[in-house]
């Protein structure tokens, strides 16, 4: 086993220093991805045999494997490289501290010794409110009138312990805008410098990525933009401000030039997401612009101006499930739909769920969220590390719990796999939300948030919204994922 260990820390080591050139020769390259394309088939076979999932998750895990396999493919053969600190990182971090070393297993092993279940998969953390922008709806209100800030310190704290208490080695950062985070004299990319071990995705309106920041961010190797954008030039600007679209064209330029892998971020609305979901719209950001992800969000109504009128309806809701597989089978791309595609994680991922990646949100003023779209929180991380607490003890907030016991119940309860086609508990099943916050009475994040638990018909509207979509997919669940 030392052998072996010894073996792979010094494969390790040469792909860091020279993946490169590896990866440009079409022999080696064609080696790992056919073992790559092998084991995933193989993790396919074995979840069919041993009824982890139903036969249609399988499915759609496989592939979504597919397409991430030919999406890695696409782009060590871009014309474009990836920075050579990009293969470096990801090696020593993914490869050498998770598969070789296993300190986050033992880590998170020793976690649920203590509290009964294992810790989060990771954690999103928003920094900063401030933004340049003022998009209509942001979920968040930011704007360049908030200076609403985490203390470096305290943000310096929570990554330090989501490492050693969870053993996370992903962090996702949110806003307001990333890029605009400032405190003690640093920015974002000091404290991504700092926390080399760990690789961070930052979601952005990407404007405030100028070629400085473009370069630096090639050199330390552990930071992936997810750039918004809402569609055309016209639905972009609309939303963000005129200039935006143009802005972000300029954005990806400089990334792509420094070998800055970067993804997309594309919020659906009842009014764009046909736009969003077109073969030219894709094909523009992924083959043209050469985006290696894509995360979609369905509008949720909370936040600046909320309304339930942008929420996409449940027959667009239905269709983006539809064509998101066929992008996914079709022209293999890593598209992935946080509400339609629940059968690939067990579900909603909310409240510092365990298993298949779940997650804790922290805001900028330091309440901790069971997810960046519920603004209600139990607790502030600012007055848990005056106490002398840790990040563990936010995650045993009973709000939290409680949204962790329906999950586990909703996805294998009484032996029944809940429909992972709507899984999200706050629109999908916003009454079993009411009930939550009515037992373990969380404080609303704002003052949309009180309004909103406030208001009659934002709450029928909701349970209405979510009811109707369960009985239009569930026809669909029962017969093709568990093929009844």
């Amino acid at each position: 086993m030392a052998v072996n260990k010894t073996f792979l820390k010094w494969g390790v080591n040469y792909i860091g220093n020279h993946g490169q050139s590896l990866v440009q020769k079409p022999a080696i390259r064609n080696f790992a991805f056919n073992k790559v394309k092998k084991y995933a088939a193989e993790g396919y076979q074995h979840n069919l045999d041993i009824q982890r999932y139903s036969v249609g998750e399988c499915e759609d895990r496989y592939a979504m494997s597919q397409a991430i396999i030919d999406t890695a493919e696409r782009i060590l053969t871009s014309p474009y490289p990836i920075a050579p600190a990009y293969l470096k990182k990801l090696s020593e971090i993914m490869v050498q501290s998770i598969v070789i070393e296993g300190g986050e297993i033992s880590i998170q092993q020793k976690f649920k010794n203590i509290h009964g279940r294992r810790p989060p998969g990771f954690l999103v953390v928003s920094p900063t409110k401030a933004c340049n922008l003022k998009c209509t709806g942001c979920y968040a209100s930011s704007s360049g009138e908030s200076h609403e800030k985490l203390s470096w310190d305290v943000f310096d704290q929570i990554l330090t312990e989501a490492r050693e208490i969870f053993g996370i080695r992903f962090i996702v950062i949110s806003g307001g805008e990333p890029f605009a985070y400032k405190d003690q004299g640093k920015n974002l990319l000091d404290m991504v410098e700092k926390h080399s071990d760990i690789f961070f995705m930052a979601y952005t309106n990407s404007l405030l990525i100028n070629e400085e920041t473009a370069k630096r961010m090639a050199k330390l190797g552990n930071i992936s933009p997810a750039i918004s954008i809402e569609g055309w030039r016209e639905k972009t600007d609309e939303r963000r401000g005129e200039g935006t679209f143009d802005g972000i064209m300029q954005s990806m330029e400089r990334l792509r030039n420094h070998g800055v892998p970067f993804g997309i971020s594309l919020t659906a609305t009842t009014y764009n997401c046909e736009e969003l979901f077109s073969d030219e719209f894709m094909d523009y950001l992924f083959f043209q612009q050469r985006a290696m992800y894509g995360w979609v969000f369905h509008y949720m109504p909370i936040g600046r101006s909320y309304t339930l009128d942008l929420m996409p309806t449940i027959e667009q809701r239905q269709w983006m499930w539809k064509r998101a597989w066929e992008l996914t089978k079709g022209k293999k791309l890593f598209l992935a739909d946080f509400w339609n595609h629940g059968t690939l994680v067990d579900g909603c991922l909310a409240g510092g769920r365990s298993s298949g990646g779940g997650y804790l949100y922290i805001n900028w003023d330091g309440k901790v969220m069971p997810c960046v779209f519920v603004p209600y929180s139990p607790v502030n991380i600012n007055d848990i590390y005056k106490d002398g607490k840790t990040i563990a003890d936010a995650w045993e907030e009973s709000f939290f719990e409680r949204i962790r016991e329906w999950q586990a119940d909703y996805v294998k309860g009484n032996g029944h796999r809940g429909n992972l086609l709507n899984p999200c508990f706050i629109r999908d099943h916003h009454d079993v939300f009411r009930q939550i916050v009515n037992e373990t009475e969380p404080d609303p994040e704002n003052e949309p948030a009180k309004e909103a638990l406030l208001d009659d018909d934002y709450m029928k509207g909701m349970i209405e919204y979510g009811k109707a979509y369960a009985d239009l997919s569930d026809e669909t669940w029962r017969k093709q994922y568990l093929k009844e």
